[in-house]
């Protein structure tokens, strides 16, 4: 009988032991989807940035104030609108990260010249822009199937003189 509640006992903390193990390459694995998006935001590679999303991924900015639905529309709609009205822009984390399982958040400094039009069609400004914000990402394998960024689109429009 002690053997047998020994080997339960031993089975039970090996089981435990795994179960954290894959949680944890759950969670470096989304951070590494994330790394990998931002790397081709910081190289200016909209194909690349979007080809991480999901085909059928869900990308909210809060400045648009809508939740854009589809890879195709996400590159159109954000990506390529940031980075033709900013060629230089560069988005980095600020801080640490907080990962949990497919779930990763992080605050963020976003900037660049605008020196391009918007895709809704606002001219460029010259001006230059930096601003602080955060976003949620949802990861599956290795896309983003969720996306929210929060900024204040105020100080935003105000850097770029829209405003």
């Amino acid at each position: 009988m002690i053997i047998s509640k020994m080997r339960t006992t031993r089975f039970i903390a090996i089981m435990a032991a795994m179960l954290l193990s894959s949680t944890t390459v759950l969670a470096q694995d989304a951070m590494t989807v994330v790394d990998n998006y931002l790397i081709a935001w910081n190289a200016q590679d909209a194909s690349a940035a979007a080809n991480i999303l999901a085909k059928d991924a869900r990308y909210y900015d809060s400045a648009l104030g809508e939740t854009v639905k589809g890879r195709a529309e996400a590159k159109s709609k954000v990506i390529d609108s940031f980075m033709n009205a900013a060629p230089d822009i560069y988005w980095n984390l600020v801080g640490s990260p907080v990962v949990s399982g497919q779930h990763v958040t992080f605050e963020w400094v976003l900037g660049g010249t605008n020196t391009g039009a918007w895709a809704d069609g606002t001219p460029a400004t010259g001006k230059t822009f930096r601003i602080f914000g955060m976003s949620a990402f949802t990861i599956e394998g290795d896309r983003v199937v969720r996306q929210a960024d929060y900024y204040d689109a105020l100080s935003f429009y105000k850097q770029l003189g829209l405003m």
